[in-house]
C-alpha cells in the first residue's frame, strides 16, 4: 500500500497493511542539536529529517497551492537588531521583539488588529476571496501527490486561532464579551473566504483531507467558554464541512494543543472528526476514545516527556498505546514537535519500538 492508501484507510476506520509511520516534526533547535548526535548535516528541514528516517509525514504530506488566510501573506521582516535581540514583523503581521536564538516567547509590541480600522484594512488588503494568486495549479499538485503515493491536503484555515494571533489573546478575549458583533463579523468573513476556496479549488480533485489550525486551549481547558464556542463557531464549521463533503472530503483534521476535552463534542458535531496532536499530558487519548467511540479519530498522543526520560519510559509509552493502535482509527506520533532535550539515539529507539505496533 502507498502512504495515501494507508492514511485513507485509518481515517475511515478500515485496516491498512500497517498504520502509517507519521511524525509531527522537530523544532529548529532540535535538528541543530541532533547534528552533533549523529543526524547527517544535510538534514536541515523537517521533511529532510523525516525522509532520512523513512517516515511518511506529517511534513512530507503536500498542501494544495491554495492561499487560505492573508493574501499576499505576511513575510517575516527584521526591523531592527539591538543588544542580542531583534525587532521583527512576524508571519502574522505582528511587531514583536525576539532573542537572537528565537528560543523564548516573543514580547509583542503591536498587533495586526488593534482597532476596527486595522480590521478593515486587513480585510481589504489581504483577506479578499478574489485576490489574485489565491489558487495555484491545484490539478497538477494533486496529480503529483497521487503519483508519489501521498495524501492530498487542503488548508481549511481557522476561525479562532488567526484572530487570536492578529489581536492578541487578551484583546481578543475581551472582544468576545464586549464586541461580539465585531467578532462574529470577522469569523463570518473567514468562513466565507474558506467556502469560496473550497468551491473554486476542490471539485474534481479527489482530495483526501482538510487540515484546520485552532490553538484555542491551554493546559486546563479552552481559552473561551464551550457555550461561546458552540454559538459562534460550530455553525460556521458545519457550513464549511458540508461544502467539503460535497467536494469529496470527509476527513477533517483539527490541530489544537492543550486540554481539548470540552471542545471535542462541538467539533465532532460540526463534522471535524480527527484530533491532532492530542497532547497526552493534558488530554488522555484513551479517555477521548472511550467518550467518543466510533466517531473520533486521532493522530498523535505519544507523550514527548517519555522520549526525554529515556528507553524505559519509551517502552512504557509504546506499551500503553498499543491497545489504542489495535482498536483502529488512530495514528501514533509524538504529541508536538520533538524538543531538543530528546537525544537523537533515544528518538531512533522510539521509532524502532513504535514500528513494532504499527
Amino acid at each position: 500500500m502507498t502512504t495515501r492508501e494507508r492514511f485513507r484507510r485509518v481515517l475511515h476506520w478500515e485496516r491498512p497493511d500497517r498504520v502509517p509511520n507519521m511524525e509531527f516534526g522537530y523544532w529548529k533547535k532540535t535538528i541543530e542539536v541532533w547534528h552533533g548526535q549523529g543526524l547527517p548535516p544535510d538534514c536541515e528541514t523537517n521533511a529532510e529529517v523525516e525522509r532520512h528516517l523513512g517516515l511518511e509525514g506529517i511534513s512530507i504530506i503536500p498542501t494544495l497551492p491554495v492561499q487560505n488566510g492573508p493574501c499576499p501573506p505576511f513575510a517575516e521582516k527584521v526591523i531592527e537588531v539591538r543588544g542580542g535581540r531583534r525587532i521583527i514583523r512576524n508571519e502574522d503581521g505582528v511587531l514583536c521583539e525576539m532573542t537572537e536564538s528565537d528560543t523564548s516567547i516573543p514580547r509583542y509590541l503591536r498587533y495586526t488588529i488593534e482597532s476596527r480600522a486595522d480590521w478593515e484594512r486587513l480585510r481589504r488588503e489581504r483577506l479578499d476571496p478574489e485576490a489574485p494568486g489565491r489558487i495555484g495549479n491545484v490539478a497538477a499538485a494533486a496529480a503529483e501527490a497521487r503519483a508519489a503515493g501521498l495524501p492530498v491536503r487542503f488548508n481549511a484555515g481557522s476561525l479562532y486561532g488567526w484572530l487570536r494571533n492578529w489581536m492578541g489573546l487578551e484583546a481578543f478575549s475581551i472582544a468576545l464579551l464586549t464586541e461580539r458583533a465585531w467578532v462574529e463579523e470577522m469569523m463570518e468573513h473567514l468562513t466565507i473566504l474558506t467556502l469560496a476556496l473550497v468551491e473554486k479549488a476542490l471539485p474534481g480533485l479527489d482530495a483526501d483531507v482538510a487540515w484546520w489550525w485552532e490553538d484555542m486551549a491551554y493546559n486546563h481547558g479552552p481559552l473561551l467558554s464551550p457555550r461561546l464556542f458552540r454559538e459562534l463557531m460550530v455553525p460556521r464549521y458545519e457550513r464549511i464541512t458540508a461544502a467539503l463533503r460535497r467536494a469529496g472530503i470527509d476527513a477533517n483534521i483539527l490541530d489544537c494543543d492543550g486540554r481539548i476535552d470540552e471542545l471535542v463534542p462541538g467539533w465532532i458535531e460540526a463534522g471535524i472528526n480527527v484530533m491532532f496532536p492530542v497532547e497526552s499530558i493534558h488530554s488522555d487519548p484513551f479517555r477521548l476514545n472511550e467518550a467518543h467511540q466510533g466517531r473520533l479519530l486521532m493522530i498523535g498522543g505519544v507523550n514527548k516527556m517519555a522520549l526525554i526520560e529515556g528507553r524505559r519510559a519509551i517502552d512504557r509509552e509504546i506499551d500503553r498505546l498499543r491497545p489504542l493502535v489495535e482498536r483502529g482509527g488512530y495514528i501514533p506520533c509524538v504529541d508536538h514537535r520533538v524538543p531538543p532535550d530528546v537525544d537523537y539515539v533515544n528518538y531512533l529507539y522510539y521509532l524502532e519500538k513504535k514500528d513494532r505496533i504499527l
